[in-house]
């Protein structure tokens, strides 16, 4: 699953040219350097700067969360180990620090005064109400994503000196013009290409097979064959589905009631008003500027001539002036009415433009909304008294199942069911949570979990009943299955004997049309054949195609079909001079281009990585990920 994104190492160029830095960046990490570590944990070391375990272990989770939004579905720690998470985020880490080293030692740096007009122009940095950047709003953001605004200040500068690096060596960097000539030939070459295709029907059955024959068969595919561990497990769910019982009681007049008295302000409409605040040094220069906002000018006018901006709140309620005291006199004042007032941040004039009454939402329009969230409490409260109930139980000695029973509610028996939710005929449970899962084959035999969130107001326990480990069905078991591959297999192999014995027969001088009768079939034609055109002949299959653009004028060839195995031959090559030639040739000097850059992005890391000397340390990131050591694991490995 994670095979698609192994070369994550060489993705940073593509990064790079989708637009400076944004918040996501936050997510994948922060570049430790200048952060000291705890002495003697490492997990990278490159030049000056070192990635200790604690900042690794963020980079692998953000990684880990990255990769899982992508392919909608959790991650199990077992996948991870299997498809070497660990190594592949080390090796990222190992190499962008030895590029961002590089790139300090060689004196690329933004200066502070770039970096600060960068971060002040990151929207998730805005507050609000006033839309500019805050500094609250700032620190408040780091703290979601575990950073400091050192730490952050590192990520910016590494990012902006890596852009700036990438936009030197594109700008004026651009192949031949004979590289993109030859990439249009390539593209607009058509052939003819004569087929034809042997069908199971092209040879006769096998017979029935042995059970020697299936037994080694079973033997020559033993690990597509064994059936991963699995496990018989009790679950124990504790949720709102279950506890709905409890939303169908009737609702206490006297809880609506306050519910109500609670919200209603926030289910109200408030007041709001459309007011400018100017700025003033003192009391002359607030009856001045008052003045002249009583005769009509424009506030922005008489803010510019006062050396200072003007505030504007449109359409804002009390809650949003930022001045306190303003806002309490300015919520006081008519429409249209100008004051001065002495605030909590300075003195400044305030004008009221426009006012709009609020609206107090009543009892009856809130009551709907209010019910449900009740009833929701309700059910939340069930649940809850559900697990209590169990815990006080189990914790009295009943088992598993006994405090289900006494908690009111069902436990239910899973499996054998693999890590990844399969059953041992092969089918996906549907619906069934990861997380009991991942809970489950992390416990030994006959362990007990506690009660586990499960989210969304939902909880579960679960008991790990039997493990089954992993093995081979019987014979008996998947006779008819095995029966149908090993039958498929032979008939593949009597067409593949028959499309080579034919081909020979093509290349000593027969005929395709006369090899084709020969079998019983006939010669299939497709004129004009091109790559641009070959989407459009999905019954050739990609072998075919492959075949089909491979090959030379005149030449045989065996490949498989999609419904058989075909022996073909092309003729008549072309080229294209036209104008559609030298439009494509244009558009792949482009794209030619591009492939330069990154190999030359790819050659600038390897060479970054040798010349600053990284060191990566694999098991304090192996640990670090939650992984067992290997020394550890493989003795476990050997005591099974």
């Amino acid at each position: 699953m994670l095979a698609g994104i192994r070369n994550f190492a060489k993705s940073w160029p593509a990064r790079i040219l989708m637009g400076l830095l944004a918040i996501s960046f936050v997510g994948w990490g922060a570049n430790q350097v200048g952060v000291s570590a705890v002495a003697g944990d490492w997990v990278v070391k490159a030049g000056s700067r070192t990635v200790d375990s604690q900042a690794f272990k963020r980079e692998y989770d953000n990684q880990k969360k990255r990769i899982e939004q992508q392919q909608g579905q959790p991650i199990t720690p077992e996948i991870a180990e299997q498809n070497k998470l660990d190594t592949m985020v080390l090796q990222g880490v190992a190499t962008r620090e030895a590029f961002s080293e590089l790139l300090q030692k060689a004196g690329i740096r933004p200066s502070d005064k770039l970096v600060l007009d960068q971060i002040e122009k990151i929207p998730a940095f805005f507050d609000p109400i006033s839309g500019r950047f805050d500094k609250k709003t700032f620190q408040q953001r780091l703290g979601e994503n575990g950073l400091r605004p050192q730490e952050f200040d590192a990520v910016l500068r590494d990012e902006m000196a890596t852009q700036h690096w990438a936009v030197s060596v594109q700008n004026g960097l651009a192949v031949p013009r004979s590289y993109g000539a030859l990439a249009s030939v390539f593209a607009l070459e058509s052939r003819d290409l004569s087929y034809f295709v042997l069908t199971p029907g092209s040879v006769p059955a096998p017979p029935k097979p042995t059970d020697a024959q299936l037994q080694a068969f079973i033997a020559e595919n033993k690990q597509a064959l064994t059936v991963p561990e699995t496990r018989i497990i009790t679950v124990v769910p504790f949720t709102p589905q279950g506890a709905q019982a409890a939303s169908t009681a009737p609702i206490d007049p006297a809880e609506l009631a306050k519910r109500y008295q609670f919200r209603k302000d926030t289910l109200s409409k408030p007041e709001t008003r459309t007011l400018v605040q100017i700025p003033v040094k003192d009391q002359a220069a607030a009856q001045a500027a008052a003045a002249r906002l009583q005769k009509g000018e424009a506030p922005a006018a008489v803010a510019k001539s006062l050396g200072v901006d003007a505030v504007t709140y449109d359409e804002k309620p009390l809650t949003a002036v930022a001045d306190r005291k303003v806002g309490q006199a300015a919520f006081k004042m008519q429409a249209g009415q100008v004051a001065a007032v002495q605030g909590d941040l300075g003195l400044a004039v305030v004008k009221v433009v426009t006012i709009t009454q609020g609206r107090e939402v009543t009892l009856e329009e809130a009551r709907p909304m209010l019910e449900a969230e009740i009833r929701k409490d309700m059910v939340a409260e069930k649940v809850y008294a559900q697990t209590q109930a169990y815990d006080d139980a189990h914790q009295g000695g009943a088992t598993l199942a006994e405090a289900a029973a006494k908690a009111g509610v069902a436990a239910q028996t899973i499996g054998p069911v693999s890590a990844q939710g399969v059953d041992d005929q092969g089918r996906q449970l549907q619906g069934f949570p990861p997380k009991i899962l991942e809970t489950a084959f992390g416990l030994p035999p006959g362990g007990e979990s506690e009660i586990t969130d499960l989210g969304e107001g939902a909880y579960f326990a679960v008991k790990v009943d039997r493990i089954l480990p992993p093995h081979v069905r019987p014979l008996e078991e998947i006779r008819g299955e095995l029966t149908q591959a090993w039958t498929q297999r032979e008939i593949v192999k009597a067409l593949e004997a028959k499309a080579n014995d034919l081909e020979a027969r093509i290349k000593k001088g027969e005929s395709l049309d006369a090899a084709a009768a020969s079998a019983g079939v006939s010669v299939v034609r497709v004129a004009g054949l091109t790559r641009q055109t070959a989407q459009s002949h999905p019954e050739l299959g990609r072998e075919i195609l492959a075949r089909a653009f491979a090959s030379k004028p005149g030449e045989s060839w065996v490949g498989r079909a999609p419904n058989g195995i075909a022996i073909g031959q092309v003729g008549n090559v072309r080229m294209d001079a036209g104008p559609t030639a030298a439009q494509i040739a244009e558009q792949q000097r482009g794209e030619l281009t591009q492939a330069l850059f990154r190999e030359m992005a790819e050659a600038a890391q390897t060479y970054a990585r040798a010349k600053m000397k990284v060191k990566v340390d694999a098991a304090r990131a192996r640990a670090a990920a939650g992984f067992e050591p290997l020394e550890k694991k493989g003795a476990a490995e050997k005591k099974k």
